[in-house]
């Protein structure tokens, strides 16, 4: 389960600050960004989470992109830079293709580190693409690996790094589980 907490950083602090650096009041701020000065008010004080929108709106009267504002944001979160077995976050299916994420709640995530696991006759069905790169290197059982026009069967120890911008697919072929460690970087998957 998900802590709340880890995916909702205070953000307050920092409004006030980009705001505060451009001499601006809470209502020029308001008058800019079309957000209300009490709405603004609450946001800077960590009394509301503002929506996707609004935040972009506020954002954009300061000459900010969405992006760039999270890029610095340190969450202030604490977080343990390890984590136990039952810790890993699911995001795939136990009973088909499990993909659990190491570090799902450390802040700023600039890769997603994957421990997979597929049950005998699994795949991940037609090729797909996304941007970024992978690597990773098969822990147990024998995995179908195609990038591109090329494939391959991987056994324990052998490895993989592509750019998953590259059609590609992923099938067990052992009679048993298979698994892989890997690593996706920026986390698109």
């Amino acid at each position: 389960m998900v802590r709340k907490s880890a995916l909702m950083p205070k953000i307050g602090g920092q409004i006030y600050e980009h705001r505060r650096r451009r001499n601006l009041t809470v209502r020029e701020l308001a008058a800019r960004s079309g957000v209300s000065h009490s709405t603004i008010s609450l946001i800077e004080r960590d009394k509301m989470s503002p929506s996707i929108d609004t935040l972009g709106a506020i954002l954009d009267a300061l000459g900010l992109t969405l992006s760039g504002f999270f890029s610095g944001h340190d969450s202030g979160q604490r977080y343990s830079p390890f984590y136990r077995s039952e810790d890993l976050v699911e995001i795939g299916r136990i009973d088909a293709i499990s993909y659990r994420v190491v570090g799902f709640d450390f802040p700023h995530r600039n890769m997603m580190v994957l421990h997979e696991r597929y049950k005998p006759g699994t795949n991940t069905g037609n090729l797909f693409s996304h941007v970024a790169q992978e690597a990773g290197i098969v822990i147990s059982g024998a995995v179908e690996v195609t990038v591109g026009d090329q494939t391959r069967v991987l056994e324990r120890g052998d490895s993989y790094y592509f750019d998953s911008r590259v059609p590609h697919a992923f099938k067990n072929v052992s009679d048993g589980e298979s698994e892989i460690f890997s690593a996706i970087s920026p986390p698109t998957y």
